[in-house]
């Protein structure tokens, strides 16, 4: 399939912007629907009202539990709350299983 450079008109600044052939290429690829109806400016712009970064939960929020290890039964905090019937492990026990799944 043959892509050409297309001429769009922004929804936002009513500014004319180039959709090129490679832009056209990357959409028919993953499958795009809808070609843009923004420009770079206007869609930096519309990114940075809408941050995805904003929505995402802060450090401040991480849940730490302390617990006891499942295999050696050390005092140990884990960066998630452990569900109930599956093994927790310490630091130097979860490596060491690691270890010895890709051996």
């Amino acid at each position: 399939m043959e892509f050409q450079d297309k001429v769009l008109k922004c929804v936002d600044c009513n500014s004319d912007f180039i959709f090129t052939a490679g832009e056209q290429l990357f959409f028919h690829d993953k499958q795009f629907k809808n070609e843009p109806r923004r420009c770079k400016n206007c869609k930096s712009k519309r990114s940075l009202t809408y941050s995805p970064v904003a929505s995402a939960p802060s450090e401040s929020t991480r849940v730490e539990t302390r617990t006891s290890c499942s295999q050696c039964g050390k005092d140990t905090t884990v960066p998630f709350k452990p569900t109930q019937g599956r093994p927790v492990f310490c630091r130097e026990c979860f490596q060491a299983k690691r270890q010895m799944a890709t051996a």
